[in-house]
């Protein structure tokens, strides 16, 4: 018999993004495995337990909580960091199926924004299928990106009328902005990135979307990485841990 398991989209942070699709599967699992990345993390964690509270309506179902290994400096070698963080993660998840599922039960987990994007969770259970020894079924239930929260916020569409929007990495955009592109949304960037942009740009950033101690800038790039740069660390000092995305688009 195959182990069902769930991979929820819960949106960027608030509550109120999780949509009836993803609260009627959450309905459905009995066991939840809720990542914890240490003590300055924790908030993360609590959002998914709350959620839990907020949107099942039974006490039927079980949380279990597991250790998420840290991932080596990538150095020269980014591809290879990842790999070796899948894998180690891989076996995580392998051990926690095999001892904490039954294969009458159903497992969920829960995914911040949605589990196509930037997010490795399928990746690592399509490597941990691939290796055998656990047959899986495994829906997945798309859910509000911070993309989408990001522009919601702002107030603004995504895309200039008929161009498109590259969605890229700070990494990436490091090496300078694509030049068959006018608008780009970065995810994942450290904070080393905005002032390696030569560009003449315009920006729409936001910190911890959704959440309470969300934050906002918006403004001609050159005149606001400053307040962007101040919000994003007293963010960090304040929570421990920051998520920030932002929309560039050349100025014409």
């Amino acid at each position: 018999m195959k182990r069902r398991l769930l991979v929820i989209g819960i949106g960027a942070g608030d509550p109120d993004h999780l949509t009836v699709q993803a609260i009627k599967a959450m309905n459905r699992a009995q066991v939840f495995f809720i990542p914890e990345k240490g003590a300055e993390k924790d908030g993360l964690a609590r959002i998914r337990r709350e959620i839990c509270e907020q949107f099942i309506e039974n006490d039927t179902y079980r949380l279990v909580p597991f250790a998420m290994p840290v991932r080596r400096a990538a150095g020269d070698s980014y591809g290879a960091a990842v790999d070796d963080w899948h894998a180690a993660m891989a076996g995580i998840y392998g051990r926690l199926l095999a001892h904490e599922l039954d294969e009458d039960r159903v497992g969920a987990f829960l995914v911040w924004g949605d589990p196509m994007l930037y997010d490795s969770t399928l990746r690592i259970l399509d490597r941990l299928k691939s290796q055998g020894g656990l047959d899986l079924a495994v829906e997945v239930v798309p859910g509000i990106t911070a993309i989408q929260a990001l522009v919601a916020r702002h107030g603004i569409p995504l895309n200039a009328i008929g161009e498109p929007v590259l969605v890229t990495t700070g990494r990436q955009l490091r090496d300078g902005f694509p030049r068959d592109a006018d608008s780009a949304v970065v995810m994942l960037d450290n904070g080393e990135t905005l002032r390696a942009v030569a560009e003449d740009c315009d920006i729409w950033w936001g910190a911890n979307l959704g959440l309470p101690e969300e934050m906002l800038v918006s403004g001609r790039l050159r005149d606001v990485v400053d307040r962007i740069e101040a919000n994003r660390k007293e963010t960090r000092e304040k929570q421990g841990w920051v998520m920030d995305t932002y929309l560039l688009r050349r100025r014409k």
